[in-house]
C-alpha cells in the first residue's frame, strides 16, 4: 500500500502545473497525532494550509523536506 501511495505522489508532483509546483497531495488526508505530519503527504497543517499562497521557491523547500519526514516516521 505504501510503495502505491509513494508512487501515486511521485506521479503527481511529476504533473506541476505550468510554471508552477504541483501540491504533493495524495488524498490520503489525516494528520498523525504523534508527529504532526499529514500521513498522505507528510507536510504540516501549517504547510497545507499554506501552499496555495507559497511561492514556488516555498513550495520547493517543502518538497524538499519530504523525503527525510518520510524515513523519520517509517
Amino acid at each position: 500500500m505504501r510503495e502505491s501511495r509513494v508512487s501515486a505522489e511521485r506521479q503527481r508532483v511529476t504533473a506541476a502545473p505550468a510554471g508552477g509546483v504541483a501540491s504533493p497531495c495524495i488524498s490520503v488526508c489525516a494528520i498523525d497525532p504523534r508527529t504532526g505530519l499529514c500521513e498522505g503527504c507528510f507536510r504540516t497543517l501549517d504547510e497545507i494550509a499554506g501552499w496555495i499562497t507559497f511561492s514556488n521557491d516555498q513550495k520547493r523547500a517543502v518538497l524538499a523536506a519530504l523525503p527525510g519526514r518520510r524515513q523519520g516516521t517509517g
